[in-house]
């Protein structure tokens, strides 16, 4: 009896790990990143991992709601990818680059908003458009490109499913085996005229533009982790404004260049690399409802090993502008933070509704990666 009842209380601890989640998300990963790797196309690996992301989305949902989640979060990711090769097929200028981001970043937080996605920050969104925008394409194979972005959306939309399918060939055994799936989003469609969402919207904005800006005035590479690392620290709309995961940021950050530099030194053959993206993918998933900092010991080796898979680059100049650009972005986000919440300590918001309801500093809307 008494051996029986630890046993018992390790698995429902094991349970509540999200590893049904966490290993969604890695097959959605390896699966198209291995199919690149096969057939010698490994520098499409960026549009592939892209549109896998919408695997995490939909947490915690019924079925009835997880469709509408995941199906946004794929049509979000393949839009985000796809203005990303457009910019980088027209070579278009920094001016417009910035408008197409600031457009993106206000469509996706409004469109999660009243849809009630969750997460429901335009962190990797902003991450595709960059990532993509900053890719070089002169060989006409831009179609290619997002071709290979949809499948992964597909294969990751029918992965974040398969569990519908799952419980009902065993109903008898659906609570034994898998999680509860509690988690309500409802759809708010007055959500728009609440004066929280919306400012929201400018703080992402903001905060994108200038860490973007900083950037490129300091002549930093790859400017697009200051973006992607200021739009990690701002909490979404409705939630309580802190700065405690910009440090949890920066900390992670660092030990997760460590761990790359670790793994990308010795320089390991492909296949390697994309059984690190796997253990990464869900190790991540695991930790990131949990604490941020963690989980960033994954996500960071994650990111940029399928960056360098996309674009090698000296490995150096690779970590050290991701730690940089962490802390300027972090820098920017915070101050962002703060200056929402001076503002609300001015001009105090209304009160929710039943159209506009506060959100707490809850696990659904974690910043996540990268």
């Amino acid at each position: 009896m008494s051996a029986t009842r630890p046993t018992r209380g390790w698995w429902r601890e094991f349970r509540t790990l999200d590893v049904e989640v966490a290993l969604r998300a890695a097959v959605a990963a390896v699966v198209p990143l291995s199919i690149l790797v096969a057939t010698g196309r490994t520098e499409w690996a960026a549009y592939a991992a892209f549109g896998a992301m919408t695997a995490i989305f939909g947490r915690s949902e019924p079925y009835a709601t997880r469709i509408r989640t995941v199906t946004t979060a794929a049509v979000v990711q393949i839009t985000a990818t796809g203005l990303g090769i457009l910019l980088s097929v027209a070579h278009a200028p920094l001016g417009v680059e910035a408008a197409v981001l600031a457009v993106l970043v206000t469509g996706v937080i409004v469109t999660f908003n009243l849809l009630g996605v969750t997460p429901s920050g335009p962190l990797f969104a902003v991450f595709g458009l960059l990532v993509c925008a900053a890719q070089p394409i002169d060989d006409g194979t831009g179609w290619q490109r997002w071709g290979i972005a949809w499948a992964a959306a597909a294969f990751a939309w029918l992965l974040a499913m398969s569990g519908w399918v799952l419980r009902r060939a065993a109903p008898g055994r659906t609570k034994a085996v898998f999680r509860d799936l509690p988690r309500r989003t409802p759809v708010r469609v007055r959500g728009w005229s609440d004066p929280r969402l919306w400012l929201n919207v400018v703080q992402n904005v903001a905060a994108a533009l200038l860490a973007g800006a900083a950037a490129m005035a300091l002549g930093i590479g790859h400017p697009y982790w200051a973006v992607v690392s200021a739009v990690a620290v701002i909490p979404p709309a409705r939630a309580a404004h802190t700065a405690q995961r910009a440090v949890h940021r920066v900390t992670g950050t660092l030990v997760g260049v460590v761990a790359t530099a670790l793994v990308l030194w010795p320089d390991p053959p492909v296949w390697v690399l994309i059984l690190v993206i796997a253990v990464c993918q869900f190790g991540a998933e695991l930790l990131v409802g949990r604490h941020y900092g963690a989980a960033l010991v994954f996500i960071t080796p994650l990111a940029l090993t399928v960056v360098h898979l996309a674009s090698p680059v000296p490995l150096f100049g690779l970590l050290a502008d991701r730690v940089v650009e962490t802390a300027l972005g972090a820098a920017v986000g915070i101050l962002a933070v703060l200056a929402a919440r001076r503002f609300v300590e001015v001009r105090p918001m209304p009160p929710p509704t039943s159209a506009t309801p506060t959100v707490g500093p809850s696990t659904s809307d974690r910043p996540d990666r990268p």
